[in-house]
């Protein structure tokens, strides 16, 4: 079995590359897998410091993450990929660029990088498009440097293959509100700013992060938060005229970034949103009029997130669908994984806990390449706009 594996996996990669990818569950076929190689915490810039709650250990904290943490992490990614590999799925890598040198533009200067850990937050795939998002960090602004080189070269092997990149914006202090940089701002400010949809970054140029939109076929659904924001929302309106984008927010996160750890399609109908940051109700009603059932995820199994790591213990519903019925989980995210075997679905517990601190858990590391299936509505009670 193993020689057949490695046989398989050989006969795999030298497949020639055909991207189309339209949702978050048909049957994956090409991924690709992110690399904690070389990452760093980043200096303060106003969207790092808006991100970080105010008694976490990052607080001050940046340079290069510790190698021991770094290897344990690429060691815990790289088992991820064996484990995509042995069931037939095509897995590509990123290469990472060196973090540690800074960034400067005309507008802004910071000391170090990033990573490219997290491909979910920069690479958005719809249908035969990979489109490189904005993003929001400075310390982000490079990243895509990393993905060039499997992107170009999709590019050669599939002439359907269309690589899209946002106008890159200036980042400069007019995209920040400086309520958000006081050290001592709180929670309960930060909850009641949040549902008043004021956030981290204004409305003065788009900005999106790829890791706010869920592809539910001819639906985008985006997050309003601190990554993405009404203008980049728009941008993603008529770059995708063909789609129904729809915006969504979260009132209950004081920390909106990424979709993924609060709302979760697994198959069509049927959603998890995170119990401490529910839809609101007028916007339920999307779903709800499409007969989509939208439950509550299992609470998560760690009472906070590990050390040096920027995300919330709720990553424990960051999970990668395989297919409708195949789901992977992270192995000690015990009820999680107990709430989606009672739904019917083949959990495939992976390890990546000591690797969350590099950008996130099992959908975060990944980017889709190819997915099974064309461009359904799964919303057919829509009036259209």
């Amino acid at each position: 079995m193993a020689e057949l594996n490695k046989s398989q996996s050989r006969d795999a990669r030298v497949h020639k590359t055909v991207v189309n990818s339209w949702n978050e569950w048909d049957p994956l076929r090409h991924v690709i897998v992110g690399r904690a190689t070389d990452c760093h915490i980043p200096p303060p810039e106003p969207a790092i410091e808006a991100k970080v709650p105010e008694d976490s250990d990052m607080r001050g904290a940046w340079g290069k993450r510790p190698q021991d943490t770094i290897d344990r992490g690429n060691e815990l990614l790289d088992r991820f990929a064996e484990t995509l590999e042995r069931r037939g799925i095509v897995v590509d890598r990123p290469t990472p660029i060196d973090f540690s040198q800074p960034v400067t533009t005309p507008d802004f200067h910071t000391d170090s990088q990033f990573g490219c850990m997290p491909p979910r937050d920069v690479l958005l795939t719809v249908g035969s498009e990979i489109l490189e998002a904005t993003m929001s960090y400075r310390c982000r602004w490079f990243e895509y440097l990393c993905y060039r080189p499997l992107l170009q070269r999709y590019w050669e092997e599939d002439r359907n293959f269309r690589h899209e990149a946002a106008p890159k914006p200036r980042l400069t202090d007019a995209d920040y509100r400086a309520d958000y940089l006081s050290a001592d701002v709180g929670v309960q400010s930060r909850l009641e700013w949040t549902s008043r949809k004021f956030f981290v970054t204004t409305e003065h140029e788009p900005l999106f992060d790829a890791a706010d939109v869920l592809r539910m076929g001819r639906d985008l659904v985006v997050q309003h938060g601190f990554t993405t924001n009404l203008k980049g929302i728009e941008w993603l309106r008529r770059h995708f005229p063909s789609h129904r984008v729809h915006a969504v927010n979260f009132p209950g996160d004081p920390y909106p970034i990424h979709i993924d750890a609060t709302f979760t399609p697994l198959r069509p109908g049927l959603l998890i949103n995170n119990p401490q940051r529910r839809l609101p109700n007028e916007q339920r009603k999307l779903f709800e009029e499409n007969d989509w059932e939208i439950i509550d995820a299992a609470p998560p199994a760690h009472n906070s997130p590990p050390p040096l790591c920027y995300s919330s213990v709720w990553l424990s519903m960051n999970v990668l669908a395989l297919d409708s019925k195949t789901v992977c989980v992270e192995k000690s995210e015990v009820y999680q994984a107990d709430q989606l075997d009672k739904l019917g679905f083949e959990v495939v517990e992976v390890e990546l806990r000591d690797a969350y601190a590099f950008g996130g858990g099992l959908h975060c590391c990944t980017a889709d390449v190819f997915r099974e299936g064309q461009c359904e509505d799964y919303f057919p009670r829509l009036k259209e706009a």
